[in-house]
């Protein structure tokens, strides 16, 4: 094994822009797990499938006139379901496009929805300070309500190693972690000074229970979510943070800005490595292709897929810090 830690060894990053859509403000990106599909909802109130490989759009579905927040491929069904400002959750088949359910979910603006990956089952959360669990199967019933957040509830993520919880952002300042078997939160992680709009598990390569939050204090944390400690700030946005991501392959974390920037940091040793402005305004969504190096970006004027060239992947990571901690 190599002694050299993965801070010390070269380490080379570039970007490659390979797809660049124009369209209405993107708000949310999701990908199918074995077509070449990017799903995009826009604040227009549309989703748009677009092949990514042809850069041809395959299918478009018109859901409301209000902005859809969220959307998300439930493959296994052949389905996306969408949240939106008009507080309803719809399910549509994405071969036929036909609507396969609505269901008035929320008081207010849907933020978020994220799907589990093996049972029947899909998050919401929302301004009205709710997050709320459906089960499909029994008919889109809501089967559980998650209370304790104090202001709008910006996004809910499934923690991939842990399936039975999962994590919520919120402007309340706060980030909390539930267990879908109770109502009432695990614990919660308080540290931003302003509103977090964002939150990622940090589990490529990672054996440590560690979660990424953005927030409009312009910093994003890094957090050890079962001892409730920060283990590290990364500064340099300078207008809120709405979105971060862990990329699958390569041992990067992306993080996007109403500062019209994405900036690229090493996953463990928390340095800058890059900042991308494509000139397309404000970024809102970011999103990865799980066994590819591609990564895409939603923003105020479109859609932006680029390829990443790294010189490390997860593995090489994995064994250069074996038996170390990171750096903190």
């Amino acid at each position: 094994m190599s002694n050299t830690s993965a801070e010390q060894r070269p380490f080379t990053l570039k970007f490659e822009r390979e797809f660049d859509q124009r369209s209405e403000r993107v708000k949310s990106l999701d990908f199918h797990p074995t077509e070449a599909w990017i799903l995009v909802s826009l604040y227009s109130g549309t989703l748009c499938i677009w092949n990514y490989h042809s850069q041809v759009m395959e299918k478009s579905i018109k859901v409301t006139e209000s902005p859809v927040r969220s959307a998300k491929f439930v493959a296994r069904k052949q389905w996306v379901v969408a949240g939106a400002d008009d507080k309803f959750i719809r399910a549509y088949d994405y071969n036929s496009v036909e609507k396969i359910k609505e269901v008035e979910a929320h008081t207010d603006y849907i933020r978020s929805l994220a799907v589990h990956p093996t049972l029947p089952l899909v998050l919401s959360s929302s301004d009205d300070m709710l997050v709320k669990l459906w089960d499909w199967e029994k008919d889109w019933e809501c089967i559980r309500i998650f209370e304790g957040h104090s202001h709008y509830v910006m996004q809910v993520t499934f923690n991939p190693v842990d399936t039975n919880t999962f994590a919520s952002a919120s402007l309340d300042c706060s980030v909390k972690i539930w267990d879908l078997g109770s109502p009432i939160s695990s614990f919660t992680l308080d540290g931003h000074s302003k509103g977090v709009n964002c939150a990622e598990f940090l589990t490529s390569g990672s054996h440590k229970p560690y979660l990424i939050t953005g927030s409009d204090d312009h910093l994003v944390k890094v957090w050890d979510y079962q001892t409730g400690t920060c283990v590290r700030t990364l500064e340099g946005h300078t207008h809120n943070v709405t979105a971060v991501y862990v990329h699958p392959e390569v041992p990067i974390i992306l993080t996007a800005s109403e500062d019209e920037t994405i900036r690229i940091w090493h996953a463990t040793t928390y340095r800058l490595e890059n900042t991308l402005n494509y000139e397309l305004g404000r970024v809102w969504a970011v999103g990865c292709v799980k066994g590819s190096a591609k990564a895409v970006f939603g923003c105020d004027g479109g859609t932006v897929m680029a390829k990443v060239i790294c010189s490390q992947s997860w593995d090489s990571v994995n064994l250069e810090t074996e038996g170390e901690d990171s750096k903190e």
